[in-house]
């Protein structure tokens, strides 16, 4: 308070005193910061009924904070490590459940989600060029010919057993792949009955079976190598500007107050999760004296300015 007079430091120090003990008590008293929760998140919206996103923010940061933490924020360090050790306690909590598949999910449920992935069109894309692929047909051939142990005839005899088993079944691989190639949605849903049947009396904790520890740990490394390497791709880049002008491009014009409307989140989620969390957080770290340090660390700087100084007469 230098360049104050006593007078005017001491009554920079109680109003100081003062404002910091008002503050706190709107903040700590769960009536007044009730009030308080409900007086600013309905400026805020309020003031969020006129300002559109486009006004608010532009593309260009927004893209430039996508960027920084999907393609520049590091991945190593703690993070993997963590989603590893996630993964392992859901697993062996899973590994020791009892609880039935078909009591997760209910058989008319997971038809219907069956159905609905057979009848996409990528479904049956997919399956179609699994189906019409040489490789295909290659592997179906190879299959037969390892079946057919040509290996203890003789030579002459083995050569002429061996091209004829590779064009019957080349022949026969090409009919059963045709003919499935017209019932490929049926070939995905009965496919997806048959898991039902063979599972649905089967517990959670069976997933052992299936699924080893070790498998979601490679599982774990190999996701996190692939977002390593992808997500420094040109291609990955160009998407996520994508992704963002087309937020733009739909509500740009959108005022903030509707966009939260659009996203599912009104007044009263507002005002449940700031009361949720504000007061037990609050009451926590105001009785280590963090609130009332924090309000002294903002407020005091005014008490010691020029400013006061020149409004007090110094």
């Amino acid at each position: 308070m230098s360049g104050m007079s006593s007078d005017a430091a001491d009554l920079a120090a109680r109003l100081l005193d003062a404002h910091v003990d008002y503050e706190r008590r709107r903040l700590t008293d769960p009536v007044a910061f009730a009030a308080l929760v409900e007086e600013e998140i309905t400026a805020f919206l309020d003031a969020a009924d006129q300002l559109p996103l486009e006004d608010a923010v532009s593309r260009d940061l927004v893209k430039a904070v996508a960027r920084k933490y999907a393609i520049a924020f590091p991945v190593d360090g703690a993070i993997p490590g963590l989603v590893g050790t996630v993964a392992s306690r859901i697993y062996e909590y899973s590994t020791g459940d009892d609880t039935r598949l078909g009591d997760v999910l209910e058989r008319r449920r997971y038809e219907e989600l069956a159905a609905g992935v057979a009848e996409l069109g990528l479904s049956r894309r997919m399956l179609k060029r699994v189906l019409d692929s040489p490789a295909t047909e290659d592997a179906c051939v190879e299959a037969i010919q390892r079946a057919v142990d040509s290996s203890r005839m003789p030579g002459p005899v083995a050569t002429v057993v061996d091209s004829m088993v590779e064009r019957v079944a080349r022949h026969c691989a090409r009919t059963v792949l045709a003919a499935n190639r017209a019932e490929a949605d049926h070939l995905v849903l009965d496919a997806a009955r048959e898991v039902w049947l063979a599972g649905a009396d089967q517990s959670v904790g069976d997933v052992r079976d299936v699924l080893s520890s070790s498998d979601v740990e490679d599982a774990v490394v190999l996701v996190f190598e692939f977002w390593r390497t992808f997500r420094e791709t040109p291609f990955f880049r160009a998407i996520l500007d994508e992704g963002v002008d087309e937020v733009f491009d739909t509500y740009g014009a959108t005022s903030l107050s509707d966009l939260l409307d659009e996203l599912g989140v009104g007044r009263d989620d507002l005002v449940e999760e700031a009361m949720r969390f504000g007061p037990p957080v609050i009451a926590r770290i105001d009785a280590d004296g963090f609130v009332e340090a924090a309000l002294r660390r903002r407020l005091s700087p005014f008490y010691t300015s020029a400013e006061f100084a020149a409004l007090v007469g110094r």
